[in-house]
């Protein structure tokens, strides 16, 4: 399962470079603090991929934070499978912006990172070769960070992440930093793994080729206090090709509208 739901998300915090000054926007403050997310209220669907976009520092990041247990609300509530989110765990994996591999340990021991509680040696050996084979890895099982490429890397974060069996994988800016011909690649596998593992996967980027080339929904956040101006099912085929699907690409002027760039580049 990974049924989500964003129940009445509003997110503050204390305004560190000036006091309130009279004439402060009510609306933008809890006391002296800031509010950044205002009452989001999403559900998500079990086996969903969702993109979410919004212009820089409207609080994609944060709302993650908040799904994934590493931050909490100033009001409502995470709920996964009819359970509310406290904390982070095992049942929901967060994918950091950027490289999150321990750089003593090899791929191997990585992957493996998660799985320290299976008592069953071959079981966990077989999980862990199943994920790093997924990821197509299964040469460089025994190398250190250091060893890989970036997109090789991305793909060894993948593998830790998958390999514990989440209810949800949450992907901060996956492909941030990759080269142009990696970002592409690593997209295209990231597409292909989820329509292999339908694992429910929550995916903050600020490429909206990539939202809507990835995504089963597309959400587009407004700036602060961030709401939601768009959420919406993406019904077309994959591969999905821009020239080829007249709605797709119009969907797409209409998002780089939304947020504040007069023409599709």
């Amino acid at each position: 399962m990974g049924h989500i739901v964003i129940d009445n998300i509003s997110k503050a915090y204390r305004n560190r470079r000036r006091q309130r000054r009279a004439g402060d926007d009510p609306e933008l403050r809890y006391g002296d603090q800031i509010l950044v997310l205002d009452h989001i209220q999403l559900e998500f669907q079990d086996g969903e991929m969702v993109c979410i976009l919004g212009p820089s520092g409207c609080g994609k990041s944060t709302l993650l934070k908040i799904i994934a247990g590493f931050d909490q609300p100033n009001d409502g509530r995470i709920v996964i499978d009819d359970r509310t989110v406290t904390r982070p765990g095992s049942d929901h994996i967060f994918v950091f912006q950027h490289n999150g591999l321990l750089p003593w340990m090899t791929v191997w021991e990585n992957v493996g990172l998660g799985l320290r509680r299976m008592t069953d040696a071959q079981a966990k050996a077989e999980r862990i070769a199943e994920y790093i084979e997924m990821v197509e890895l299964d040469n460089f099982e025994h190398h250190y960070p250091h060893q890989l490429s970036g997109g090789m890397q991305r793909r060894a974060e993948l593998a830790r992440a998958l390999a514990v069996n989440p209810e949800l994988l949450i992907m901060d800016e996956p492909f941030s930093g990759l080269d142009f011909l990696t970002h592409m690649k690593m997209r295209e596998e990231v597409v292909n793994m989820h329509e292999f593992i339908r694992k429910t996967t929550i995916v903050v980027t600020h490429d909206i080729d990539d939202a809507l080339i990835m995504g089963d929904r597309i959400v587009v956040m407004s700036g602060q206090p961030s709401g939601i101006k768009l959420d919406r099912r993406l019904d077309f085929a994959r591969p999905r090709d821009f020239q080829k699907e007249p709605a797709l690409n119009q969907l797409r002027n209409e998002i780089f509208l939304m947020l504040g760039v007069p023409y599709a580049v």
